[in-house]
């Protein structure tokens, strides 16, 4: 029996956004890391779906995240076959089921502008975990490639309470070491890196150094390894065994219990070989088995983040 798997973050919904023609439930497309067929195949229970506005949308709006969650809704959730998952109910339902699941998240609050009603009405239409920023600055706070470095907004520092509140997870991948702590701070709730490496093995502005790795350790959150090839190695081709690396750095630093997965499939231009898609997890399966148990192998494919999400989902 095939390993369940879970993954916390691809950018399927961009792609369905750019090009309204590609059919993620065709067997056959050729233009997405992510489909159906590909997640079925490789026994993912759980996909996380980010909104992310494109670098030319130089003013977003509300009813941009708005149209990104129709999309979801009209081309890639489907009945008895792909389902919004809300709560701990959808969770344990999918995860014993047929169905795979879809989490919505959200990746840069640009949009929100600092609007408690727009974070409500995310909530409500499903969003369950929000990257403040992306790279660069905000209303929130700073990216990790803003030039001046900043941390969190006085509003942005409202909006980690407004999220708290309402049950809605933040995401520290894309925030400035700045605004890492800040977050750290404010937030009496676990966070999580959805999709970071470790600094110590690769030096990408992305990924996290030890003290943000135990710091996420610590506070039982969860830190999504991701597959960006130049996120894995610096200077040399990436592979799967350097990614493995990249899990044994973590679990060195004690957190074998907080590895998760993040692929970013669908946001990238190059890939590792042999994890060119999401039909290839059995291949990052097969180089764990080589170090791993097979409790701790199930613990970064699925079981980590599962522990989690049900911990912090609202009930139903």
């Amino acid at each position: 029996m095939k390993t369940p798997v879970i993954d916390g973050h691809c950018d399927v919904l961009l792609k369905l956004y750019n090009n309204p023609a590609i059919d993620f439930h065709d067997p056959k497309e050729g233009r997405l890391d992510v489909t159906y067929s590909r997640l079925r195949g490789s026994h993912v229970k759980l996909q996380f779906f980010a909104i992310y506005l494109p670098e030319r949308i130089t003013e977003a709006r509300f009813d941009h995240y708005l149209e990104y969650i129709d999309i979801f809704h009209r081309q890639v959730e489907r009945q008895g076959k792909l389902r919004l998952v809300r709560t701990r109910l959808d969770l344990e339902e999918v995860m014993g089921g047929q169905e795979i699941g879809g989490l919505l998240t959200l990746e840069g609050a640009d949009a929100l502008n600092a609007s408690p009603l727009y974070t409500r009405i995310l909530y409500h239409l499903g969003v369950r975990l929000i990257g403040p920023t992306w790279n660069y600055g905000n209303w929130a706070a700073d990216g990790i490639l803003e030039p001046r470095r900043g941390g969190f907004s006085r509003k942005g520092k409202s909006f980690i309470k407004d999220c708290g509140d309402l049950g809605i997870l933040l995401d520290a991948s894309h925030l400035s070491v700045a605004s890492f702590w800040d977050l750290a701070a404010s937030s009496p709730r676990p966070f999580v890196a959805t999709h970071s490496n470790a600094k110590a093995l690769c030096g990408h502005p992305r990924n996290l150094d030890d003290r943000q790795l135990e710091e996420l350790i610590r506070r039982d959150g969860r830190i999504g390894v991701t597959f960006v090839p130049y996120f894995v190695e610096s200077g040399k081709p990436a592979s799967i065994a350097g990614l493995v690396r990249h899990i044994d750095h973590i679990c060195s630093l004690g957190g074998v219990d907080r590895v998760v997965l993040g692929s970013d499939f669908d946001g990238i231009s190059e890939w590792i070989p042999g994890l060119e898609h999401a039909g290839q997890f059995n291949r990052l399966e097969e180089e764990l088995r080589k170090h791993y148990t097979e409790a701790q192998v199930t613990g970064f494919l699925s079981r980590n983040w599962y522990t989690f999400l049900h911990s912090h989902l609202p009930p139903f």
